[in-house]
């Protein structure tokens, strides 16, 4: 019987066995393009479901597409390849790849359609990668590392989901709150941002004169906060807190 020792070297070459066989390519077949081709319209559906349901700019068939693309490209190359390798000549070379590095240079230009930018504001970036990587899962698929395609696409998928609950990050933004009675106001205002513990990092402050006998009770005072939030305290909380108060007439959100 193996000693103990013998027994987790067993174990340990199975599981980097069972790995590499997840991590290597099946001999090209017409079954296994058939395969690939299939595994590709997955991992495209997958990712694009994700921005399809968040109403992005490139959704369910773009994904698809460019995952499709990506693979029909490295099933070229794949085909031509098993074609050369047929040849019985040792004169014919060829540069393997070139096709697949116009596809990662290339794909630059439709990411660059989902890219928007609307009152200072950029969006469309991660709309753009998720394209990026639709690409590189297509090319992976298309040269037979499906398994290791579909084990990158759920990591999509997982960053696109959950990241930003698991690391929660508050960037700044600016807080416009216009009120009344200004005295009141601010008290109400600055013990909320106290007990939330909310740092005020800097303040633009300005009234309008709504009467023409000089009573300060009338006038309209616009507060501009950029805040910095704890963890736990979104901006939705501000928001929501702070236009329950009868002197708040406008609370909004706007970007650095």
């Amino acid at each position: 019987m193996p000693s103990r020792a013998a027994q987790t070297d067993i174990k340990g070459s199975r599981v980097i066995c069972m790995f590499a066989n997840l991590i290597s390519a099946n001999p090209f077949s017409s079954l296994e393009l058939v395969i690939r081709i299939f595994v590709a319209i997955l991992t495209g559906c997958i990712v694009g479901i994700e921005r399809e349901y968040k109403n992005r700019p490139a959704g369910l068939r773009t994904h698809v597409l460019v995952s499709l693309g990506a693979c029909t490209i490295a099933l070229i190359e794949c085909i031509f390849m098993h074609d050369m390798d047929s040849a019985s000549s040792s004169h014919i070379t060829y540069n393997f790849g070139r096709m697949s590095a116009q596809v990662i240079s290339g794909i630059g230009f439709l990411g660059a359609g989902t890219i928007f930018m609307t009152e200072r504001k950029i969006g469309g970036l991660t709309t753009a990668a998720s394209l990026w990587n639709t690409a590189c899962l297509g090319l992976a698929t298309g040269y037979g590392y499906y398994w290791m395609s579909i084990i990158c696409c759920l990591l999509v998928l997982s960053v696109l989901l959950m990241l930003q609950r698991i690391i929660p990050v508050n960037s700044l933004k600016r807080v416009e709150v216009r009120y009344v009675n200004r005295l009141e106001t601010m008290k109400y205002i600055n013990d909320f941002f106290d007990k939330s513990g909310i740092k005020v990092l800097n303040l633009d402050f300005h009234s309008e004169s709504m009467a023409d006998n000089g009573n300060a009770d009338q006038n309209i005072y616009t507060n501009i906060y950029t805040l910095h939030l704890p963890s736990s305290v979104s901006y939705v909380d501000v928001l929501n807190h702070l236009a329950s108060y009868t002197n708040i007439q406008v609370v909004r959100v706007t970007n650095t």
